[in-house]
């Protein structure tokens, strides 16, 4: 089962709607005690970088997602804004530090000739590493994607599959149990069903050694 974590920001619904549909069954958590109990986390995120984070701050639920991500090594994925926060920064609000779990910074889109900002569209996927967690995507997959921010990640090797809009951006990054997408398969039909099977198909040990 998958379990959501609602902490007050995210699609809560469509998430927890669209991961039924790929596993069969997910649940929200809204304690430290279900957090603890979950075997597999997402943590959701739609709006402004530094709303989130420090609603999340917030919540409560810090220890118990770090406990789950850190000391018990299971499986983390954030989502979009979500996913923003896993890392060190974002300049849609530079006094407000990330978690820092993985060695990204947000960069805001810069201004192109005929790309609009924010990257409101269904793209593609380069992948450029294999992960159980995209294992099920083919040729033909594409995602949903609402930003204005992108993640850039000082380390290469956390890149799983990068997209392009006017730069190419890290679309999905991880390290060891910790994912993140910057496009919300919970809007991404078939293929985000298809990205979530992969995560609550992955064993531990795939994830700790991706």
């Amino acid at each position: 089962m998958l379990s959501i974590v609602n902490y007050g920001v995210g699609n809560l619904s469509s998430v927890q709607n669209m991961a039924r549909k790929a596993c069969g069954a997910a649940r929200l958590v809204t304690t430290p005690d279900e957090i603890r109990e979950s075997e597999r986390l997402i943590l959701p995120g739609v709006g402004h970088f530094g709303h989130v984070v420090q609603t999340f701050e917030a919540a409560g639920l810090k220890q118990a997602v770090i406990e789950h991500a850190f000391e018990k090594k299971k499986p983390l994925l954030g989502i979009c804004v979500g996913a923003q926060i896993l890392g060190t920064g974002s300049e849609e609000a530079p006094s407000v530090p990330g978690l820092g779990w993985l060695p990204f910074a947000c960069r805001r889109f810069p201004n192109t000739p005929g790309l609009r900002v924010p990257h409101m569209s269904w793209n593609t996927l380069a992948v450029k590493r294999q992960t159980p967690l995209l294992a099920e995507l083919d040729s033909e997959a594409r995602f949903y994607f609402v930003h204005s921010y992108y993640m850039e990640p000082s380390d290469p090797g956390i890149v799983l599959a990068q997209t392009e809009y006017g730069v190419d951006f890290a679309s999905v990054v991880g390290s060891g149990n910790i994912f993140g997408t910057q496009f919300h398969p919970e809007k991404s039909h078939r293929f985000g069903m298809a990205l979530l099977r992969g995560f609550a198909q992955m064993p531990f040990e795939h994830a700790q050694a991706a």
